[in-house]
């Protein structure tokens, strides 16, 4: 018998090692990781404390008696905003804050709610508040503790605003 030297087959290289499909897979895990992160934080429903953040119905410290609200966050500077949300009639009573901390007469339906600086601030990064006017529900939780009960939605002008509730 002869001796032969074997030797290993070479395999051909492939376009697609092992290494560069696992990279493209946990690639892929880690984007859809990070959007499911960031879906889950802009969409997890928060909590207002009225103790907590102080607003005012003309001079008096707004106290809910309500179990839910409908909350528009809007900008008296829009034209005629603030009459539309006065003559605005929905199942729920509104909350009306304003941007501008315009001060109005609140009316059957619809309570004018301001507030200063550091208040408004916390409250727009809150609940994310990107533009105005926006709208979502709250709920009451536990005496002033009240939590989103809604997605919050931008609305393209106050006319929609009823179409806008039945959605929520």
């Amino acid at each position: 018998m002869s001796k032969q030297t074997l030797h290993p087959r070479k395999r051909p290289k492939s376009l697609l090692s092992l290494s560069t499909l696992l990279a493209s897979f946990f690639g892929a895990a880690m984007i859809a990781a990070a959007f499911a992160y960031f879906n889950y934080k802009f969409s997890e429903y928060k909590f207002i404390d009225f103790k907590e953040l102080i607003f005012y119905e003309k001079s008096d410290i707004f106290k809910p008696t309500q179990e839910q609200y409908v909350v528009i966050f809007y900008s008296s500077k829009e034209k005629d905003t603030m009459n539309q949300l006065a003559n605005t009639k929905l199942r729920l009573p509104i909350l009306a804050i304003d941007y501008y901390n315009q001060v109005r007469k609140n009316t059957k339906n619809t309570t004018f709610l301001r507030t200063g600086t550091k208040n408004s601030l916390s409250f727009i990064q809150r609940f994310n508040i990107y533009e105005s006017p926006t709208i979502f529900f709250i709920k009451r939780s536990k005496d002033s503790l009240y939590k989103q009960d809604s997605m919050i939605r931008k609305l393209d002008n106050l006319k929609e605003l009823s179409k806008q509730v039945k959605r929520l």
